[in-house]
Formats: C-alpha cells, sequence, structure tokens
C-alpha cells in the first residue's frame, strides 16, 4: 500500500500522514508515493493515537486550564503587582548604581587634566538620513531632493574623482554612490499599484480556506496535449454540458472522481514563460505530455526546461501507449537524462502511462495530480476583492475588449472596477468555459470578461478597486511609471548577475547554451557544469542545437541567465526581443575562449580570503562617559600606530572580547586620522561600550585575496 492510500483510508491528508511517518513511527519515507509493507501499515495503525487516548488528552487540557485560572485568582491586583515590582526595580538600580560607584577607578593627578582636554566632548554624530527618490532623475532634481545645492554635487565629484554635470541623469547605482557622499540613502517609494498588490496578497493569507490547482499541458507538438485536455473534458461533463461548450476561451474547469481541476491551454511554453516574465505564476503543476512512440525531443526538452524554471510540480503523462511496439522504460529513461527521476525507480516525479485514444491511465493521471496539489496545500481568501491573472485577451470587431481572466484569490463579480496590467475597466459581462452566463468567479476559475477599455496583455495581473474612477486613475499612474521603468529597465547581463552573486542574492550562475552541433553542445555543457563551486552553481536552464530564437530569450529573461552562442546566429525575433529587454547574449567561436571567460567571471566574484594584516596596539588607560559622544577610551599607543576607521578587536585578560570599527580618534580636541606609537589618545568603538582600564585595543586591517578555481 502507498501512503497517500493509506491516507485515504484513515480520512487524514496524505502531508499529515507523511510527517507522523517520519516523526513518530520512524519509518524512512521519501514521498506521499512510497511503498508501505503490510507489517509497516500494521505499525503505523498502532501508533496512531486511539479515541480514548484523544479525550484522556482533552481531559488533561480542560485540567491544565482549571489549575492555571485558580494560579491567576491567587496573584496579587494590577495595583499592588505595579508597586511592588517599581520598587524591586528601584531597589535593584540603586545596587547597580553604588557597584559602578565603587568600581569605577579614579584618575591620577598628573593625568586627571591632560585626559580632560584630550577627550574633549564630542559633537553627536549626524543620522543618516533616508529619502525616497524616483530614478533615474537629473542631478539638479537629485539635489533638490536631498537639500543641498547642485554645486556642492559637483564639487564633491571632483573630489572623488567623477565627471557629472547639472543635467547628468542619476540611475540606481550613481544615486547610491553620490547619496553617500553626503550621508543619504537612496530608497525607491512604493508605487500605489505596488501597494495594491502587497494588500492583496496581504489578504489573501486571511481567512484562507482550499482552492483547487491550475494545471497547464506542456510538451513536443503532436505529442497530444489538446487530445489529452479534450479526452478529460468530454469524459467529465454530460453530454448536455458538453453541447453547451460554445467558445475557446484558454482554460476549463474539470469535476473530476477525485476532485475539481482548472486546466489551462496555452499555445505552448512559449506563453508559458512570457507570464512568467511578466511575474503570472498562473500554473501550480504543469503536465508534461510525452508521446510513447518518439519519446523525449527538442521541444520536450524546452519544455522541461521551462517548467523547472517556473519552480513548479511536473508530472509527466506518456502518451499514445495503445499503439504496438511503444517501450515505456525507454521513455522513463530518456527522461532521467533531464533529471526527472520515475518514483518508482526512488525518484520522486510521477509518471503515468495514458492514452488519450483508449481513455487508458487517464484516471490515474488525474488522481495522481490532485495528489499532488494536495500535497502543495494550496488556499486563499474567498471573500476579499479578486485579484488574478489576463491568461489571453483580443479585440473583437462586434464585442470590443474580450479578456479571459483567472482568479488567483477573492471573488470576481460582474459590476466590479479593475486594474488591468495599465488599462482598467468595469466588468460588464462574465461567460464561462460553458458558453454560460454567470454573476460571479471563484478562485481558481477563468471566464471570459467583457468592460476592459484597451487589450490587456497575456500574463498581466489584475486587481479589484473601490470604483472606475479610482481604477482610471491608477492606469494612468501606471502607464506613467512603465515609461520611466522602460528608461531604468536593469540589463541582465553576467556583471549584474554576479553583482548579485556578491550580494547573497543568487547562488547561481544560468546560461542557456546553443551550439551548432550536438558534439560540442555537450562537451561545452559538461565544462561550464564543472566550474560549479560550493558558492556559485553554474545551471544550465536549456541547452540545444541551433540558432537562438525567441523561446531562448524569453526563457533568458524570466530566469535571469545569460545566453551563451557556439558558432550560432541570432533569429530577428529573437533579436529584436532581446534589444528591447537589454539581455546579454554572448557568442564564441573557440571553445577555450568560451570556458576561461566563464571562468575567469566567476572567479572575479568568488568571495575572497580575508587575511588580517596588523597595524598597531593601544592600551587603554582610562574610560569616560560623556553625554553625547558615549563612552570613549582615554588610551596610549603601545606599538604600531591607530587609525580612525580601520577595524578592530577590544582584547581583555587574553581573550577577544570584542570587534568591529574604530568610530573616531581624538588627540586633545582634534579630531585625527590616526596617532602614533608613544603617544595618547581618545578612541571610540563602534557599538560598544563596556571597555575596562587595562583592555588593549588591537587595530588591523582587512587584506583581500583573490580565490582561483582548481
Amino acid at each position: 500500500m502507498r501512503v497517500y492510500e493509506l491516507a485515504k483510508q484513515l480520512g487524514v491528508s496524505s502531508k499529515s500522514l507523511l510527517s507522523f511517518i517520519r516523526e513518530k513511527a520512524g519509518i524512512e519515507v521519501k514521498s506521499h508515493m512510497s511503498n508501505l509493507t503490510d507489517e509497516q501499515v500494521e505499525q503505523i495503525k498502532e501508533k496512531l493515537p486511539s479515541k480514548e487516548k484523544k479525550e484522556e488528552k482533552k481531559e488533561e487540557k480542560k485540567k491544565k486550564k482549571r489549575v492555571e485560572a485558580e494560579k491567576k485568582q491567587a496573584l496579587p491586583e494590577k495595583g499592588e503587582e505595579r508597586s511592588t515590582a517599581q520598587g524591586q526595580k528601584q531597589r535593584e538600580e540603586t545596587e547597580i548604581k553604588g557597584k559602578e560607584t565603587e568600581e569605577k577607578p579614579l584618575p591620577e593627578r598628573g593625568q586627571e587634566k591632560e585626559s580632560k582636554a584630550v577627550l574633549e566632548e564630542e559633537p553627536a554624530q549626524e543620522e543618516i538620513k533616508e529619502i525616497e527618490l524616483e530614478l533615474p532623475c537629473s542631478l539638479r532634481e537629485f539635489a533638490e531632493a536631498i537639500g543641498v545645492k547642485p554645486n556642492e554635487i559637483l564639487l564633491k565629484a571632483m573630489a572623488n574623482k567623477k565627471m557629472l554635470n547639472i543635467n547628468t541623469v542619476l540611475d540606481d547605482t550613481l544615486a547610491e554612490e553620490v547619496g553617500g557622499w553626503f550621508g543619504v540613502i537612496i530608497t525607491r517609494p512604493v508605487s500605489k499599484i505596488e501597494k495594491i498588490r502587497q494588500e492583496h496578497e496581504a489578504l489573501a493569507r486571511e481567512n484562507a480556506k482550499p482552492r483547487h490547482a491550475v494545471v497547464t499541458l506542456m510538451g513536443h507538438v503532436d505529442h497530444g496535449k489538446t487530445s489529452l485536455l479534450d479526452f478529460i473534458r468530454k469524459s467529465n461533463v454530460t453530454d448536455k454540458e458538453y453541447g453547451g461548450i460554445t467558445q475557446h476561451i484558454g482554460a476549463y474547469v474539470v469535476q473530476t472522481p477525485h476532485g475539481k481541476l482548472t486546466f489551462l491551454d496555452t499555445p505552448g511554453h512559449e506563453a508559458f514563460t512570457e507570464m512568467r516574465a511578466r511575474g503570472a505564476n498562473a500554473t501550480d503543476i504543469v503536465i508534461l505530455v510525452v508521446a510513447a512512440d518518439d519519446g523525449v525531443m527538442p521541444q520536450t526538452i524546452e519544455a522541461l526546461n521551462h517548467a523547472k524554471a517556473a519552480s513548479v510540480p511536473i508530472v509527466v503523462a506518456i502518451n499514445k501507449v495503445d499503439k504496438s511496439g511503444v517501450d515505456v522504460d525507454k521513455v522513463k529513461r530518456q527522461l532521467m537524462e533531464h533529471g526527472l527521476m520515475p518514483e518508482e525507480w526512488g525518484g520522486k516525479t510521477i509518471m503515468v502511462p495514458v492514452s488519450a485514444k483508449t481513455g487508458q491511465g487517464i484516471d490515474e493521471l488525474l488522481e495522481m495530480v490532485i495528489l499532488e496539489a494536495e500535497m502543495l496545500e494550496l488556499k486563499t481568501n474567498y471573500d476579499k476583492p479578486a485579484h488574478g491573472v489576463v491568461l489571453e485577451a483580443q479585440l473583437h470587431p462586434f464585442k470590443g475588449v474580450v479578456a479571459t481572466l483567472l482568479v488567483q484569490s477573492g471573488r470576481l463579480r460582474v459590476g466590479d472596477a479593475i486594474i488591468v496590467g495599465d488599462t482598467y475597466g468595469k466588468i460588464k459581462s462574465i461567460t464561462n468555459d460553458r458558453g454560460q452566463r454567470i454573476k460571479e468567479l471563484l478562485p481558481s476559475e477563468a471566464g471570459e470578461v467583457l468592460g476592459i477599455e484597451e487589450v490587456p496583455l497575456a500574463g498581466d495581473m489584475f486587481f479589484v478597486v473601490g470604483s472606475e474612477k479610482e481604477a482610471r486613475r491608477f492606469s494612468e499612474e501606471m502607464s506613467e511609471a512603465k515609461k520611466k521603468q522602460r528608461i531604468s529597465t536593469p540589463s541582465i547581463n553576467l556583471e549584474s548577475i554576479f553583482d548579485q552573486i556578491q550580494k547573497g542574492e543568487e547562488k547561481e550562475l544560468r546560461l542557456i547554451l546553443k551550439a551548432d552541433v550536438q558534439g560540442t553542445l555537450e562537451a561545452i555543457k559538461s565544462a561550464l557544469e564543472r566550474l560549479s563551486t560550493n558558492e556559485v552553481k553554474v545551471r544550465i536552464m536549456h541547452a540545444g542545437v541551433g540558432e537562438i530564437g525567441h523561446s531562448d530569450a524569453l526563457l533568458a529573461e524570466a530566469s535571469k541567465a545569460v545566453i551563451i552562442g557556439f558558432n550560432v546566429g541570432i533569429n530577428s525575433r529573437a533579436k529584436k526581443y532581446i534589444e528591447e529587454k537589454k539581455l546579454e547574449v554572448r557568442i564564441y567561436k573557440i571553445i577555450y575562449e568560451l570556458i576561461d571567460q566563464i571562468k575567469a567571471a566567476i572567479e572575479g566574484m568568488l568571495e575572497p580570503i580575508i587575511k588580517e594584516v596588523w597595524i598597531g596596539t593601544a592600551e587603554v588607560r582610562q574610560v569616560f562617559k560623556l553625554s553625547k559622544a558615549g563612552v570613549v577610551a582615554g588610551s596610549y599607543v603601545k606599538k604600531g600606530k591607530i587609525v580612525r576607521g580601520a577595524k578592530a578587536k577590544l582584547v581583555r585578560n587574553g581573550q577577544e572580547v570584542w570587534s568591529g570599527t574604530i568610530v573616531s580618534l581624538k588627540r586633545f580636541k582634534d579630531d585625527v586620522r590616526e596617532v602614533a606609537e608613544g603617544y595618547e589618545c581618545g578612541i571610540s568603538l563602534s557599538n560598544f561600550n563596556q571597555i575596562m582600564v587595562g583592555d588593549n585595543i588591537e587595530a588591523f586591517q582587512e587584506e583581500k585575496i583573490l580565490r582561483k578555481l582548481k
């Protein structure tokens, strides 16, 4: 018996039973598809708590609550409790003050006057300002926003060897640098549409109830995606209902014997990825359709890579098993080569042999998809204003703008005002996949709607707002924001990706690889994958033979990958898309040049080895607490020198008790950059006040040593 079958028998979810088996029964199982022996099933049933045990636990909980209630009654009144607590606090504070007075060392006569001069009270450090600013902007606008004159920025630029003028346009990087000169951090203001999205997503998590899964069929052309979907639809609706289907709307809700599912009938993996590139994760599960007679084909691999890039579970339907002489195991072995291991061979991917012609295996396929959905625990709020995604849209000669919307959360009703992409509208009518006029759509349901002003793009998000007037205003603001965004859209290139790796945002260098012949492709792919390190993994999102096409460009944008070509060209459609989205494509004709450039790029971005180089040591001889500057250590430089801004360690009795930065350094009343051996100084440490007489402050600088790949 499999885990999910036992879960059904016991009336519990597969996920909860899986946790119980691993944690309580102590049985090692990989997934809900794992097989259990008869002995293991009995062992699990024995360990499950009986009704009597559950009742005993309930009684124990009740008893515990009663005891807690009695304890609360015995506690003093609030007023009494407060006064007692206050008295105790005051006593503790008095004791601490007394101890501090006793422990504080008295200054020596000769040093007292000099120390006061050395440690003259410092002015309070300026706080770093945080300013919201829409970028890119001119230098003049930037100066006005941070409250300085443009000439001040130009003078600072000259001092920092930057060539700027009054008309310079500041992008994110330059604005960050210029802001740093004036102690200002620049943040982008959160747009109103972003606020709406955040509000909708927050509401979606409240009072969440289960929703059914949205499923997309993908695969190679002529492998039976449409035939399979047609069979599922015909076998799961009555003749009367099927006769009522009068139009194709790209999405179908199907009531299976195991539960409800929504199927998306997309034109292919390009449309799927184009949606994802716009931030619309419309699909919960992908069914990868592979023909048993053809096996894995180029478009199968492309579809698989697009599904992997979207990070959605994949269920494989091995179609056309009714044909004579087909080898299902051969198809499974081919899929293993591309990272999909069948669950019956110890992997995690469910693979079901099916026939869209005879219906063989389709019921099992649907059951497996429902089971996969159960493991995802899909939930949302049904009672909020709707938000979702555009599946497709067109301008109809008689109806006007017709759009198919998939609701992801809330209810979409006739009369709702919506913003969608950079247009808006008011829902005049909703038609379901059976051609019936309906009043509302629930989560995971799709329908054809009328009432949108302009044709939106597939993958655009929609949100219900308070009124049509409000929707119009948001639409205008979004159009303006998109114009600015097009100017400042960051390109996807090796430099930007490695910047993200260095900041800890990315851990993978994602590449799309195209070559002229299969042998060369495999050799390059293998060599690049061997460059992976523990810090940066080289991940080939897709590898194929032939020119760089539109599908490659789409996948590059959606997965933030760089396209690498070897002895291949770029088709005109892909070239246009690459230029528009500012993607990076690198074409090579010599293999070692390709490998060396990627290797050098990874080496340049590996976390360097940090070596500490000692600068000097100072001994703390006096400790002063100043009202504005905090704690300052009156110190004597024993060896080397102490430098303001240097890294430092505080050592007490041979043990390091703090490490950080020397934030200020003084000689008498003056701020100084460094103090040499044999001189006294005042030292302030970053975020540390527990300095004591006799401590040693050791200053050092960090030396970065670049690492090389082996």
